[in-house]
């Protein structure tokens, strides 16, 4: 009688853990990287922070306008205002003062 005697082979033992690994290592990849991952998230923090430093900006901005806007309301106009919108539109001074003239930007 004739018998048949294998090797047994390492080779199987290591399928299971290996498909496990490409399969941790995908999903870990995508968790940090992907869409919805931890870099993305960082990354949408700094995005707000940012947005939300614009944000404040414009809102102090938009009060400074509302409060030169209120100055110049009918019943409560200020003549100072008054004459510095004057002189601003017009470009004019009198000879006795000193004009400072501010860049566009450091209003």
């Amino acid at each position: 009688m004739w018998t048949r005697q294998h090797k047994q082979r390492n080779t199987g033992r290591l399928i299971v853990p290996s498909l496990c690994v490409l399969f941790l290592t995908y999903f870990g990849f995508h968790a940090y990287h992907g869409e919805f991952g931890i870099y993305s998230k960082y990354r949408l923090q700094a995005q707000a922070a940012e947005l939300q430093a614009q944000l404040d900006a414009v809102k102090a901005r938009r009060i400074d306008f509302e409060r030169r806007v209120e100055l110049m309301h009918e019943g409560t106009l200020e003549k100072d205002m008054l004459d510095e919108q004057a002189r601003k539109a017009l470009n004019l001074s009198q000879p006795d003062e000193i004009t400072i003239m501010l860049p566009a930007s450091a209003k």
